[in-house]
């Protein structure tokens, strides 16, 4: 099962917030909301994944032990930070772009 924590969810909101305001494009509610469901679902999908990938970066590590790569587009890559129970229960404590990422 996949739990969300709220530092997450605060995340996802100012992922939200971020692409309202991007001064390089206007994107539409409808867009911006089907862009973080995209993450969500991701986020949801990470129990049926058959490898996890360590974090790496200093900063990932702060918030969890794997790091989940969602590369949305050439340029822009999440990465969502999570860990895992005894019970294969995943729990997902940060999502940060590769623009937030630092080695």
């Amino acid at each position: 099962m996949v739990f969300i924590k709220h530092q997450a969810r605060i995340d996802l909101d100012e992922i939200v917030v971020g692409l309202l305001k991007w001064e390089k494009a206007t994107l539409s509610v409808p867009k911006v909301m089907q862009y973080v469901d995209d993450i969500v679902d991701v986020c949801y999908q990470l129990d049926n994944a058959v490898y996890h990938y360590p974090a790496k970066y200093k900063n990932h590590l702060e918030y969890g032990s794997y790091s989940y790569p969602y590369k949305r587009n050439k340029s822009t890559t999440w990465y969502i930070i999570y860990n895992i129970d005894t019970s294969r229960n995943i729990y997902v404590n940060k999502i940060i772009s590769n623009y937030l990422t630092t080695s």
